[in-house]
């Protein structure tokens, strides 16, 4: 298959195999059916549906998007429901569960790679598994053995789709707030009453049920978040054999009409607000996950992952838009030379403009390094779970929350930068639909919203990760990357000259954390966390980048010679934006604090 215009499977094998070694994972128990074959089979396999399937519905989605029929079902387009049983009868739903549930144990760092070619194909139809996956392994880890069977295995098998459903109209991504209510009941479910907002995949027809994963609150439960609880509550209770029955008293108000993200519906839902259950009761019957008042607990064990997973949908859309972009320049014609003065002579392709190169060049380093620092957080998860040793599990765990902030964010605001850049390279014709780089724009908006906005990983980087068990995460990141910087010396040349620029910078991120915190008032120290990220998130990337050259070397080809040009661009204009950021954290400065919002 010639290369993509979706995503670049030769730069997928290199992060994967020259780079992050996954190989090696099939030395563990847990992956020792796999193999080499088995995984570029998978991937290869992963191109090939997400090609003929999922892309051809990324475009319609966008035109003719979900709505409500008349007969209050929603209705999409029928390619996606087809798209979706390729993707099941492949076995792609079940890549990452134990072998004891139906699932093939496929390490996460394979099943991240997998994914990046649906959402790349289409972001849209891809998040229907990618949500259904999530909710499964959440009911499998908190759940119990029941729980488990009746509402993860379908899931597991591609039958069944989830959700979580924690945001409510007053309360956004403020869940102290939330009012959705759960009583308990004689027979030990729950019935819930409440309304939820933002609701991805929160209904449609695509399978034969929908599981939903609420928070709600108990009577008398503590106040704000220690009070919150998680719910099982799915459209149509199971009967006796498992199978979907009656309606819930689950009830679509409506869905959301979004900027971009179309393919997926977005819902407003009502939950006991609809019609009385069986009995005769008012309540959607939920079932409790786990203990009471342990909900948010849960919930973050899904939401973790759906962070990697939107900084990957990130890289997705931005990689897919570099490509595009990248075989526009390479076509296209228009203008001459600087040093060509005969007007009689032919135009050139705009790659060969200066600043055509450098926008691409740009958008290489940002997608190119987003994706590497997917894999490499996917990695990690696979580390904290089937490492030999203890401590190297628990290394890859404390990496891995330091690290969750920013390859949540650092993806989102700069993989949309090179979707912006792609417009950019196609001039007026970026700006129509002649072209689908604008809707890869659009599609990207919403991740640096979703799953806890930029500025709400800001304030986690900086306000909990960081400065956790003393620092310990940042401590260990900091030589995690020293680690790299003594290696980059060794090698000498342009990697020893990036490792001075890469450790000063390191340095400075340790200093202003201090200098942040110094005097212990949160609203000072948090006040530019944004800038904290924002730098943290640059050094991070600029690291990936060092450990990238390190394993291109020397190496002959186009292919290397662009891992060395990435690297220089990224060193030599995105690395010095970093002191800026810094010096701003570093002076504690008010001015968003003392600001009078009258002013405004």
């Amino acid at each position: 298959m010639a290369e993509s215009r979706i995503m670049s499977s030769r730069n997928l094998d290199f992060l994967l195999n020259e780079w992050l070694d996954v190989e090696a994972l099939t030395r563990r128990a847990r992956y020792a059916e796999h193999d080499r074959e088995t995984f570029d089979g998978l991937l290869e396999l992963s191109e090939r549906i997400a090609t003929d399937m999922f892309a051809p519905m990324a475009r319609a989605l966008d035109v003719d998007e979900p709505h409500v029929g008349e007969d209050g079902k929603v209705v999409l387009l029928p390619g996606v429901a087809d798209a979706l049983a390729a993707y099941n009868e492949a076995g792609f739903p079940s890549l990452g569960f134990d072998a004891e549930h139906g699932g093939a144990q496929v390490p996460f760092t394979l099943q991240q790679a997998s994914s990046i070619w649906f959402q790349a194909a289409s972001v849209g139809v891809s998040a229907y598994p990618s949500l259904a996956k999530g909710n499964a392994h959440l009911i499998l880890t908190h759940g119990t053995a029941e729980q488990a069977a009746t509402y993860a295995t379908p899931v597991i098998e591609g039958r069944w789709y989830g959700t979580m459903c924690l945001s409510e109209p007053q309360a956004g991504s403020s869940l102290t707030d939330i009012t959705t209510r759960a009583v308990r009941q004689e027979d030990g479910s729950y019935r819930l009453t409440g309304t939820k907002m933002w609701i991805s995949a929160g209904d449609h027809e695509l399978g034969e049920n929908i599981v939903h994963l609420v928070l709600a609150k108990t009577p008398g439960a503590p106040a704000g978040v220690k009070g919150i609880s998680l719910f099982i509550v799915p459209k149509l209770l199971p009967d006796a054999d498992g199978a979907p029955g009656e309606r819930n008293d689950v009830s679509l108000v409506g869905l959301n009409h979004k900027m971009g993200f179309r393919g997926t519906t977005n819902t407003l839902l009502n939950f006991g607000e609809g019609f009385a259950t069986p009995g005769g009761q008012a309540g959607a019957v939920g079932f409790l996950v786990g203990d009471e008042h342990h909900g948010l607990s849960y919930m973050f064990h899904m939401m973790n992952a759906a962070r990697i997973g939107v900084g990957a949908g990130a890289v997705a859309l931005g990689y897919t838009g570099y490509l595009h972009a990248l075989d526009y320049a390479k076509t296209r014609t228009q203008g001459r030379a600087l040093d060509d003065k005969d007007p009689a002579s032919p135009p050139v392709a705009i790659i060969e403009h200066a600043d055509v190169r450098r926008m691409l060049l740009a958008s290489k380093s940002y997608v190119e390094g987003g994706l590497a620092l997917v894999l490499y957080c996917a990695r990690l998860v696979d580390e904290a779970a089937t490492a030999p040793e203890e401590a190297d599990r628990d290394r890859a765990r404390r990496l891995l929350e330091v690290l969750t902030p920013v390859v949540k964010a650092w993806p989102s605001q700069w993989c949309l930068a090179a979707n912006d850049l792609a417009i950019q390279v196609h001039g007026g014709y970026g700006y129509t639909r002649d072209y689908p780089v604008e809707q890869f724009y659009r599609d990207n908006r919403l991740n640096p919203i979703h799953e806890g906005t930029n500025g709400i990983q800001g304030l986690d980087l900086l306000g909990r990760k960081v400065v956790a068990d003393g620092g310990a995460g940042l401590a260990l990141l900091a030589e995690t990357i020293g680690a790299t910087i003594a290696r980059a010396r060794t090698a000498g040349g342009d990697a020893a000259s990036y490792a001075d620029a890469l450790e000063g910078a390191l340095g400075r991120i340790g200093e202003v954390t201090a200098i942040a915190w110094a005097d212990r008032d949160p609203a000072v120290a948090l006040a530019n966390a944004t800038a904290y990220l924002e730098a943290a998130g640059h050094v991070v990337v600029a690291w990936i980048w060092l450990e990238q050259l390190l394993v291109a070397g020397e190496q002959d080809g186009a292919f290397y010679a662009g891992k060395r040009a990435a690297a220089r661009y990224f060193f030599t204009y995105e690395l010095p934006t970093v002191a800026p950021k810094l010096d701003l954290v570093a002076a504690c400065d008010r001015t968003t604090i003392d600001l009078d919002v009258d002013a405004l």
